[in-house]
């Protein structure tokens, strides 16, 4: 429902024969596969941050040379920060050897290459309950770069243009529908040079649900569930998230 964890282990509970309710493992390794869900966002035509995916020392310095720096190397199936490196230019790069080992990347991880911003760049993210409903969008105080985990939100967005606003939700909808999500989704957006930027996608609940659910006085953990367990949006209260 909830955080990380539930999203690494969905896969193997499904192999022991333990029902997944709701958004199925499959979809779950889409959005956290970086390789595939690119392959998604480019099909939908919603702008990325340039990367590339590589398996080893040699594949890293050939896709890092093509996207240029300062660039960010993440691998798939992490959510935290933690394991993220930072390259400011190719000579740091050869450090590139330390981080290969703890990065395992023979499950293969991400190059992305920072926005290169005319102006300062905001960050956003916006959370949904199945395909068409948008309850709110939190823009970050801080500029994009802080770690969610250590950054402050505020709803409604102060300082998105109406015409962004718009566009993440249009961006959010058709994800969602892509993806097949049933229940809950929050999705990281970037805004740079006046252009919306997918960052990532997690098809799940977040520790921010709580939070939008009392400020917008919509019950999204009871709707999500709900959802999962194969009723219809249209169906459910949006308030309270009952029958």
């Amino acid at each position: 429902m909830g955080g990380q964890t539930p999203l690494n282990i969905a896969a193997e509970l499904e192999k022991c024969g333990v029902k997944i309710i709701g958004t199925t493992p499959d979809v779950i390794d889409l959005a956290e596969d970086r390789d595939r869900f690119r392959a998604m966002m480019r099909k939908l035509g919603v702008p990325q941050p340039e990367s590339g995916m590589v398996s080893n020392l040699e594949e890293a310095l050939l896709v890092a040379g093509k996207i240029g720096y300062p660039l960010m190397v993440r691998p798939s199936y992490v959510l935290g920060a933690g394991q993220w490196r930072w390259f400011m230019m190719r000579r740091c790069f050869a450090n590139m050897c330390r981080a290969l080992l703890m990065f395992h990347l023979s499950a293969r991880s991400s190059l992305t290459n920072f926005l290169k911003m005319r102006s300062k760049s905001k960050r956003t993210r916006c959370l949904t309950a199945l395909m068409r409903f948008v309850p709110a969008v939190m823009e970050h105080i801080e500029l994009a770069g802080i770690h969610s985990g250590d950054s402050a939100c505020v709803i409604p967005p102060v300082s998105i243009p109406e015409k962004h606003i718009k566009t993440i939700e249009d961006y959010t909808r058709k994800i969602a529908i892509e993806l097949g999500v049933k229940g809950l989704i929050n999705i990281q957006y970037a805004i740079a040079n006046d252009k919306v930027y997918i960052l990532e996608a997690n098809p799940r609940a977040s520790r921010t649900v709580p939070l939008v659910s009392k400020v917008c006085n919509i019950s999204m953990a009871r709707i999500g569930t709900q959802i999962m367990l194969g009723k219809k949006l249209k169906d459910l209260n949006l308030k309270t998230g009952r029958l």
